[in-house]
């Protein structure tokens, strides 16, 4: 993952895409904090973060950039709100293709099955099993809600 974003990155150099550089800039930036925070400080040479936590930290960024839109959308600001959109559409590029709706009820039920899940008691199981299997392809604030229904009419 670490070589795709950097290779990208140089490619944004070579074409001169200010917007695409600066977004992959930053994703370069998050990654290398999460690898000194989990490092801890000390100077081991670890390899940093894995694929998948990286797919969760492109995640959690295209979540923020959503939200930023949003308050600028409705702050009139809507040069803001498309340079976000276009660092969204950025991010996305890196991350595996979102399930369907139909693909995310597959899992659940799957995951649920597979656990033996019997109660809402089991909620944070699933969710676990599912962020472990499925990084970067399901919505987690959906599927939260799509397993505490399943679970609830158990």
């Amino acid at each position: 993952m670490r070589t795709i974003i950097n290779t990208a990155m140089k490619t944004a150099m070579k074409d001169k895409d200010a917007v695409r550089l600066s977004t992959l800039r930053l994703v370069n930036a998050a990654i290398k904090e999460r690898d000194i925070s989990k490092r801890g400080g000390t100077s081991d040479a670890s390899d940093g973060i894995e694929d998948a936590e990286i797919m969760t930290l492109l995640g959690k960024m295209i979540k923020q950039r959503e939200d930023s839109a949003a308050q600028y959308e409705n702050g009139g600001r809507l040069e803001l709100a498309e340079r976000e959109r276009a660092e969204i559409s950025i991010i996305r590029e890196f991350l595996p293709e979102p399930m369907s709706k139909a693909d995310a009820e597959r899992a659940i039920d799957e995951t649920i099955a597979k656990l033996n899940a019997t109660s809402l008691k089991d909620m944070g199981g699933v969710m676990n099993a599912l962020k472990a299997d499925y990084v970067g392809r399901l919505d987690f604030g959906s599927v939260g809600k799509m397993v505490k229904e399943k679970l609830s009419g158990i």
